[in-house]
């Protein structure tokens, strides 16, 4: 307790970070910060007297006043000894507490007036019970294993006073440099000594705690050397008996060792480790990772290739028996197999000639990129059968551990090899086709890149000495024919990107569709369900509505999920049909009681021509779609609204597009002040569908240009292309899907940029067939072909 009677001194500060030295108590502290030194210094030159203060921040090197506690301990400096590095050691004893007043200065070192501070509590008969508690609870954690200086300890128990017992405890206590401070502010005696009981309650808990747990280790200690003493003994018996033989199977390792082929360094590093697992006892825990280390080795393909008979015609017939269309990717794959042939007669060729060299050849690593159900997979498949190869598939999508790819290492429990060496001991051989399966879906986190690790695998110059962590030797991938998938290109990084050659799988057109479901899916599904033959058929019509009214899609999945739906049905009515033979033709009239409603209208474009709606054409990962672009204008003061969950590019569109009717406004007969009275409101409906790009830029142009003339945009008419603001219309990707999108939506017109061209060589001839293409360089072609002529209204009243 501070009163005003207290007198006002002046006292060099010490700011101290740990260590606190509390009233009757002594220690010994280190200083070697320039401030605590002069501080020294200048009370050793007067009365040895210094005020500790402990910081707020113990890590703060430079402390302000703002950063040191208000409450310090008046100490006397008795011993000075110089230390390491120019530092002080110098033993304190504390004598009084004060309240810091206010500070004088603070450099060359901290001076403040200080007042003293006094409990305001006498001893009484309750704190005379809890001193005498206390000090029972202190011997109690010292036979707990409590380290306390016993010079200290009698101290602490012969100390006649309740307030100088109080400050010693503090200074025994393990607690923190706050909480130590919080003791030493506290001027009600009973209750800093009830705050220590808890205290000291809390740490005799902890060392109690610690006592059980060593008595514990030491009991299971003594039972573990017992248990090894005498598994020792028993095999001593035995090995004087000769019931037991050791070498079986380290023999047994020797003969697999060196049936496996394995490389020079690869058989040196596994007879190196069976030579540990020998000197092993057999009740040793380590040998069973040793065991099953040597069973990767000796099970994974070192020298082991399958047999490769590589065919181009037979390997033609399997593809197109596998997979209709797909004419491109099915060239790529057979000039890659006349390569593979070319080099094989190569090397049969230089077998007779010891001195020749064998081919340089480094085989593309093939990525297929296209929306979900289109083949990729399954095409991977029907590579393997044509090569007469095994076939080995691992899915990517959402790894982001690279242990996943290059094993966890040894030291680790439960280590195994990463997906790539179990991928080859699966396929028992040096050269299978491996699928690497959603390459774009890795992800990376703390634990490391994925698809770093796969940058090794996948580079021909590297593959042929792959490092699995597991495993600690080098692996040869040169033989294997590894294919990747994709649905987008954008999340697979650049540079394993470079390593990977592109093919491209759009989506199927209707005619496609019709002919998959036709000559695949249907045989399929009407074996998967046991119909009998003759028994069921979905006619073409059917077929057709199926593909048209209930599946929207770039790939096929849908599909046969639909045709799975009518034969599940067909089943159930073969088995409750008991008099006479059942037989079924499911026509397009029939198909709504095997499906349901139609879950899709036969066109999605507008049931007339309409002012102020355009349709457009957009690109997705599931392959192409189309879209409408509506704006809508009103009277107001120019304000430009955008909705319907629109990216920041194409919102960059929607601008340039108004600034260019904008700059052209006699143009398009509107009067000048139009766009100052006019708020204009852009919507793409489908609002929770993200949308971005700049290939609608003809198509909100077009539909501004509509809204504000009230010209109709013809309703078969689809567009897509990217404007400037001088009404250029440049080029733009992924039109093969766009088109297909389009074809699918019934359009008959499709308005494209002239750059785009070339891009039609692409398309599936029966698109080209229906569709009519317009090329167009600028606004003004755009708008001639997509506006309804205005005139045409006028010659008709006029008549």
């Amino acid at each position: 307790m501070e009163t005003s009677t207290n007198p006002i001194n002046i006292y060099p500060i010490i700011a101290i970070r740990d260590g606190i030295v509390f009233p009757t108590a002594e220690n010994v502290l280190v200083f070697g910060r320039p401030r605590s030194i002069k501080a020294m210094e200048a009370a050793m030159g007067a009365k040895k007297k210094v005020v500790l203060v402990m910081q707020k921040n113990i890590a703060s090197e430079d402390p302000k006043v703002e950063d040191l506690y208000s409450v310090g301990v008046i100490a006397t400096i008795d011993k000075v000894s110089t230390g390491e590095k120019d530092q002080i050691n110098a033993l304190v004893k504390g004598h009084q507490k004060v309240k810091i007043k206010r500070y004088i200065q603070e450099d060359p070192f901290f001076l403040a007036e200080t007042q003293d501070i006094h409990d305001d509590t006498e001893e009484n008969e309750e704190v005379l019970a809890i001193v005498k508690y206390i000090s029972g609870q202190i011997k109690k954690a010292i036979n707990l294993g409590k380290t306390i200086d016993f010079v200290f300890l009698m101290n602490i128990l012969n100390i006649q006073s309740s307030s100088s017992f109080s400050h010693q405890v503090a200074m025994i206590l393990d607690i923190g440099t706050d909480v130590r401070q919080s003791l030493l502010e506290e001027t009600n005696l009973q209750l800093r000594l009830q705050k220590q009981v808890d205290l000291i309650n809390k740490e005799i808990k902890v060392l109690e705690l610690e006592h059980n747990i060593s008595d514990k280790t030491q009991k299971k200690f003594e039972k573990n050397m017992r248990d090894t003493f005498l598994r020792e003994k028993m095999k001593t018996i035995e090995e004087e008996l000769g019931e037991k033989n050791d070498n079986q199977e380290v023999n047994e390792y020797k003969k697999k060792i060196k049936d496996a082929e394995m490389p020079s360094d690869v058989r040196n590093k596994a007879f190196k480790e069976l030579k540990r697992l020998s000197k092993m006892s057999s009740y040793n825990p380590e040998s069973s990772y040793v065991r099953t280390y040597l069973d990767w080795l000796v099970e994974i393909p070192w020298n082991s290739r399958g047999n490769e008979n590589i065919d181009i015609k037979f390997a033609e017939k399997i593809l197109d028996e596998d997979h209709f269309g797909l004419k491109k990717v099915k060239e790529r794959i057979t000039e890659f197999l006349a390569v593979m042939k070319l080099k094989n007669l190569k090397e049969e060729s230089i077998k007779s000639k010891p001195k020749a060299k064998s081919p340089d050849f480094q085989p593309s690593i093939l990525c297929f990129v296209g929306p979900p159900g289109v083949g990729k997979t399954s095409l991977g498949k029907s590579i393997a059968r044509a090569l007469g190869r095994k076939f080995v598939k691992i899915s990517l999508g959402g790894i982001r551990d690279e242990a996943e790819i290059r094993g966890h290492r040894r030291t680790y429990v439960g280590s195994m090899p990463g997906r790539i060496i179990q991928g080859m001991r699966d396929a028992g051989s040096t050269n299978p086709v491996f699928m690497l399966d959603e390459i774009d879906k890795i992800g990376s986190d703390y634990r490391g890149d994925p698809s770093a690790a796969l940058l090794e695998a996948l580079d021909p110059e590297q593959n042929n000495s792959f490092s699995d962590h597991y495993l600690e030797v080098p692996y040869d991938l040169t033989d294997v024919f590894f294919i990747t998938t994709a649905n987008i290109l954008d999340t697979i990084p650049d540079a394993l990107r470079d390593r990977l050659e592109i093919i491209h799988f759009a989506g199927y057109t209707e005619d496609e569709k019709f002919s998959i479901a036709k000559n695949y899916l249907i045989p399929k599904q009407l074996r998967a369900h046991f119909i009998p033959k003759n028994t069921a058929k979905i006619t073409p019509n059917g077929l057709n509505a199926i593909i048209r009214r209930y599946t929207r899609e770039a790939g096929v999945r849908e599909l046969e999920r639909q045709v799975a739906t009518v034969f599940r049905k067909i089943a159930r009515k073969i088995v409750d049909h008991t008099e006479g033979k059942f037989k079924t033709n499911v026509s397009n009239t029939q198909i709504q009681d095997y499906l349901g409603p139609f879950k899709y209208s036969d066109s999605l474009l507008e049931e007339k021509d309409s002012v102020g709606i355009t349709t457009g054409l957009a690109w997705t990962q599931a392959g192409g779609d189309i879209l409408f672009i509506e704006v809508a204008r009103m009277p107001g003061k120019g304000n430009l609204t955008l909705t319907g969950n629109l990216g920041d590019v194409m919102k960059e569109s929607c601008q340039a597009a108004l600034t260019y009717i904008r700059a052209r406004w006699d143009k398009f007969g509107l009067p000048k002040e139009f766009f100052a009275e006019s708020d204009v409101h852009v919507h793409v409906p489908e609002g929770a569908v993200p949308k971005d790009g700049p290939s609608a830029g003809v198509s909100i142009v077009t539909s501004m240009v509509s809204e504000f003339t009230g010209a109709k945009v013809r309703r078969d008419v689809a567009m897509t292309g990217e404007i400037t603001l001088r009404g250029r219309v440049t080029e733009i990707g992924g039109l093969k899907e766009k088109v297909i999108a389009a074809h699918r939506a019934k359009v008959k017109i499709v308005i494209v940029p002239a750059d785009n061209k070339k891009d039609l060589v692409d398309i599936p001839k029966k698109v080209k067939e229906d569709l009519k293409f317009i090329f167009v360089k600028n606004i003004d072609e755009v708008l001639a072909a997509a506006l309804v002529p205005k005139t045409d209204k006028s010659k008709k009243k006029s008549k």
